[in-house]
């Protein structure tokens, strides 16, 4: 596990407590944890845009807690990456605690994935399997409460709902009892991939729970953001393809700034972010701002000094001056 010189500090901003940010009354922005993406780099580049909370991506406590090149790998942070959740795929209450213990000195909590609909993850007993092994959660979350001593460390959930609403209301309403910090809710069950999201269903467990509840699914703009923040009455929402696709999404851009792609570049090249990882940002970012012949040159490009010489050419200082 690589912490950026970070071996026991903490944070400043892990005073943010993001217990204390849901009950503020005001709209809680959340990065999602995203496979492959949300790590490091792409957490620091959306925090200067507006973003309140960043997730990383999911990492399996089993392998985790078994392997410090898994730990190396799938949980990098530093002193300004915070608040900070670390999100756990897990379906055993004891590695789940014993992962949770390594990380508590670098996050303000960890989340567990009931959410999940991949058949490779469900097969396996993670993801939204859980939301219907509601005592598998209870006894996780019991575990982790009982092993790690702060008690400003958060232990939230993220689920999908059920086709009978009437369940899920009922494992959020289990999972408060157990002393869940607060709950995600993909609006949509574990079948549906592209249909519209269920906000209805949101909204109404948010009314038969007194916890935090955090919208989630098909958020694309701060305006979107905020109308379903009103619609369900929830306390935050939680954004991952339109952060993707416009890392500034917060802070009001309808589209990515060019100011952010340069951003993104400094960050990257600060931290060392692989080349593919890199590269793969800036076709989803530049997704709006490119034709079809731009993005075909951009996507073939296979170096990272290629990728700078073709920014610069093209979106170089003037351009970048024009825009601010």
């Amino acid at each position: 596990m690589r912490s950026d010189s970070l071996p026991t500090t903490i944070c400043q901003e892990r005073k943010k407590d993001p217990i204390e940010m849901f009950h503020s009354g005001q709209l809680v922005k959340v990065c999602a944890p995203m496979v492959r993406y949300s790590k490091l780099a792409f957490r620091t580049l959306v925090r200067k845009y507006s973003c309140d909370l960043c997730y990383t991506p999911m990492i399996i406590a089993a392998d985790f807690v078994r392997s410090i090149k898994a730990r190396d790998s799938e949980f990098t942070t530093n002193q300004g990456d915070c608040p900070l959740i670390v999100q756990f795929a897990a379906n055993d209450a004891r590695l789940l605690s014993d992962a949770a213990l390594i990380v508590c000195p670098y996050a303000n909590g960890i989340d567990i994935n009931c959410g999940c609909p991949q058949r490779w993850a469900m097969a396996d007993g993670y993801g939204a399997c859980l939301i219907n092994k509601p005592e598998l959660v209870h006894d996780m979350v019991r575990q982790v409460r009982n092993r790690v001593e702060s008690p400003r460390f958060s232990v939230s959930i993220k689920i999908r709902i059920h086709d009978d609403l009437a369940r899920t209301i009922d494992l959020c309403r289990k999972a408060e009892a157990t002393g869940v910090s607060w709950i995600t809710v993909h609006g949509r069950t574990v079948e549906e991939r592209h249909q519209p999201v269920h906000y209805d269903a949101i909204k109404m467990i948010k009314e038969n729970v007194s916890i935090p509840i955090v919208a989630n699914g098909d958020i694309r703009s701060l305006k979107e953001a905020e109308n379903v923040w009103q619609m369900t009455g929830t306390d935050g929402v939680m954004v991952a393809r339109g952060l993707l696709a416009n890392p500034a999404m917060f802070a009001g851009y309808e589209e990515t700034p060019l100011k952010c792609i340069w951003d993104w570049v400094d960050i990257s090249l600060e931290l060392g972010t692989p080349f593919m990882c890199f590269h793969q940002h800036l076709m989803y970012m530049m997704e709006k701002i490119t034709s079809r012949q731009e993005k075909r040159v951009f996507n073939a490009l296979s170096s990272t000094a290629a990728v700078l010489d073709y920014l610069t050419d093209h979106y170089g200082d003037e351009s970048l001056s024009k825009s601010l």
